[in-house]
């Protein structure tokens, strides 16, 4: 941690991070999720706002939590907020720069998804017909699924070398190919999974 984190940030602070968030969120292309990768080069890498652990396990905790995936971004601004007020010694300024870090995080990556989502599914439905339309569609199947990689391949790269973990890439294909393939409903697969990390197979 750098000495920064020993006070509060400053406003300016705050609105380079909201500045980050609002940029993602215009990339968000398949959910919050495929920002991964450049979330954590900018908060991780680049600004050290986060440490690896602290990135890695808000995003495991949003994902095995019931709800929307893009809650790990309001646990990673929770993370941001108590770094920031660390060495304060006062919890009542942690809990509320910590609350703050999460206002701000998704407010970012909510506002411009969201407007633009309500605006372009209004006239892509009005327009479903052209030609475009149906390609663009189908263009974008691709680029989610390249990104979903990345952000997979940054989760595990902070683990240390990506061929140590040979065998968990081994399940992500044989569990992508199963549910392309057949009809296994993909909560059996995830159960599957959490299994064999219960008893340390994988």
């Amino acid at each position: 941690m750098t000495a920064a984190w020993g006070a509060l940030w400053q406003a300016l602070d705050w609105l380079a991070l909201l500045g980050q968030f609002l940029l993602l969120s215009l990339l968000s292309v398949g959910g919050a999720i495929t920002t991964v990768p450049d979330m954590h080069r900018t908060l991780v890498n680049q600004h050290q706002w986060l440490t690896d652990a602290q990135f890695n396990a808000s995003i495991a905790l949003a994902q095995a939590a019931p709800g929307p995936n893009v809650l790990f971004v309001a646990l990673l601004g929770w993370h941001i907020g108590l770094n920031a007020a660390a060495g304060l010694g006062s919890a009542g300024l942690s809990g509320v720069s910590a609350l703050l870090g999460v206002a701000v995080t998704m407010l970012g990556i909510l506002l411009p998804s969201t407007t633009l989502t309500f605006v372009a599914s209004r006239w892509c439905h009005q327009n479903r017909e052209r030609r475009g339309v149906r390609a663009f569609k189908q263009g974008l199947a691709p680029v989610v699924v390249a990104l979903m990689l990345a952000t997979g391949w940054i989760l595990t790269a902070a683990q240390g070398s990506q061929l140590r973990h040979w065998p968990l890439w081994l399940l992500t294909g044989v569990a992508a190919l199963l549910v392309w393939q057949t009809r296994v409903h993909l909560l059996w697969l995830l159960s599957a999974g959490a299994l064999l990390g219960w008893f340390n197979l994988i």
